[in-house]
């Protein structure tokens, strides 16, 4: 009899529990002690994948978008958005970043528009452009770095007979989350000219400014940061520091800040040599190689990479690199709203991880 009672004393419980389970799904509740391991785990869990983008794959496909796809029919802007699989869909390259293709051909417009995402274009290949940011028509030549920020109206012309192709880099993703996205088209297609560089001009000498200059809340007053300079920098830094790889951080010159408040902008030079030190670091990175050839391991995932190819690691990922002639590489990072919350780490591993496979982007 008593072990009668035993088991009917558990099988109410279990029903009660069941009963209290459903009673909390009803009123849109969950219980923490069935997900704790899922919302705190011990190290981050990034759905972000490691992905590999091939520029010889990605070009002609964006050169087809100029030839069928008009500026109209691609709501004013032709872009191909690197869209990372582990994110179910959605046309981000990571949780918080995203980053795409931008095409324009001869003679063509992309009509002015604002909205609160910023944005830079890292200009790849092509002559004879120009962006207008708030009525300062800032021109475009390779490896040239131009802000778009929050809120700036903004237009990008082609006067030129060849056509451009840059890399958008976006905080999208995290402003989206965030529920902070808006969106507006200027009355004309083209914003009035107020002036050519405007922001050269006013800051033509690193560590110097105009007296009286204030800096803009959110970004850096300097809209372009030519290429000529960032490929003079690293030069020197190279000189100074020696090693495999040297890197440059993009920051506002009246603050020492990032050149845009939501996320970093980097040039790395990585040289023959070696593999660099294994390091994690807590956010994604989107990197575009603009010159060179070598190879990076996430995780132990190899990815052989060459000129024009984009990439990306996840958070907490194990990361190295290794150029197999001199090679450049832009990276944008979520890494400065990371640090402004006061989560950001970074942690060297000690050897290179050993490699367990090769990406095959053609899959």
């Amino acid at each position: 009899m008593g072990s009668m009672l035993e088991v009917s004393e558990v099988h109410t419980v279990e029903v009660g529990y069941d009963e209290f389970c459903g009673a909390l799904a009803a009123r849109d509740l969950k219980p923490l002690w069935r997900m704790a391991r899922q919302l705190m785990p011990e190290t981050p869990l990034p759905t972000t994948r490691p992905w590999l983008w091939k520029w010889d794959q990605v070009l002609p496909l964006a050169k087809r978008a100029g030839e069928i796809v008009t500026i109209e029919r691609g709501g004013d802007r032709r872009v191909l958005a690197f869209a990372n699989p582990g994110l179910n869909g959605l046309p981000y390259t990571s949780t918080t970043l995203w980053g795409a293709i931008q095409y324009l051909g001869p003679g063509e417009n992309a009509p002015a528009h604002r909205h609160t995402p910023s944005a830079v274009r890292f200009v790849m290949t092509g002559h004879g452009v120009s962006t207008t940011v708030d009525g300062d028509e800032c021109e475009m030549e390779p490896g040239d770095l131009i802000l778009t920020p929050n809120w700036n109206w903004h237009d990008h012309n082609n006067r030129g007979d060849e056509p451009m192709v840059w890399f958008d880099g976006l905080d999208l993703p995290l402003v989206s989350s965030l529920e902070a996205v808006f969106f507006e088209n200027h009355p004309r297609d083209r914003q009035a000219v107020e002036g050519r560089n405007l922001s050269q001009q006013r800051f033509a000498a690193v560590g110097l400014r105009e007296a009286g200059a204030e800096s803009p809340p959110a970004h850096s007053p300097l809209l372009r940061y030519r290429w000529t300079e960032t490929d003079r920098a690293l030069a020197s830094l190279h000189r100074l520091r020696g090693g495999l790889a040297v890197s440059l951080e993009f920051v506002n010159p009246l603050t020492g800040g990032p050149a845009v408040a939501t996320f970093g902008n980097e040039m790395h030079r990585l040289f023959p040599g070696g593999r660099t030190p294994t390091r994690r670091k807590t956010g994604s990175s989107v990197y575009v190689v603009f010159r060179g050839a070598g190879r990076t391991v996430v995780d132990g995932m190899e990815m052989r990479w060459g000129a024009g190819d984009v990439f990306v690691t996840p958070s907490w990922s194990a990361v190295d690199h290794e150029a197999f002639q001199v090679s450049d590489l832009f990276a944008i990072t979520d890494a400065p709203v990371l640090r402004a919350l006061h989560l950001y780490r970074e942690e060297e591993t000690g050897e290179p991880q050993p490699i367990t496979g090769t990406f095959d982007p053609g899959r």
